[in-house]
């Protein structure tokens, strides 16, 4: 199935974007994403953090069709004098259902032109190990900066590796 994909910037979250964006972050966790949080994730959680994500020097997008949201995406500003030229790119997700046609690509895509037209030329992220983003990172260009061992937890207690990954635009 092919989808009308439309990438959009939101600087404020109405009650039915805080809705879907909520049940993404249930359904992406539910599914095994490793993203900060561990399964099951309640609904209120879940908009509880997205009631804080929009704050000074937060980008977020999101990738709908029609009016579903599909996936997400943030970049992160350096505030600090010395990082101004950076950003962190986080919590890359896209809804199970919606895999596998280009969204996280597009909002990948549409994140590194905002960051290059805002004079940020470097770009940080963080993956866990054997993620298949990981696989979209590099073929994006990103490069491998290095692996911590046991970084993140899994909801069984299993500690999984972390990639980070940099990428210079």
């Amino acid at each position: 199935m092919s989808y009308e994909v439309e990438i959009k910037e939101l600087t404020v979250l109405s009650a039915d974007k805080l809705e879907q964006l909520s049940e993404l972050l249930v359904a992406v966790v539910d599914d095994g994403a490793s993203i900060g949080f561990l399964p099951p994730l309640d609904l209120k959680e879940a908009k509880a953090y997205w009631q804080e994500v929009l704050e000074p020097g937060v980008l977020l997008w999101v990738a709908q069709a029609g009016d579903r949201i599909m996936g997400t995406v943030q970049l992160q500003l350096a505030m600090k004098k010395n990082g101004l030229h950076r950003a962190e790119v986080a919590k890359l997700m896209v809804h199970p259902e919606f895999r596998k046609h280009g969204v996280a690509r597009k909002l990948m895509n549409t994140l590194e032109i905002s960051a290059k037209n805002i004079k940020r030329s470097l770009l940080v992220l963080d993956t866990r190990s054997g993620d298949p983003s990981n696989l979209l990172y590099h073929s994006l260009g990103y490069i491998k900066a290095g692996v911590i061992p046991h970084y993140a937890k899994s909801s069984g207690g299993k500690l999984h590796d972390t990639i980070f990954y940099y990428k210079e635009i």
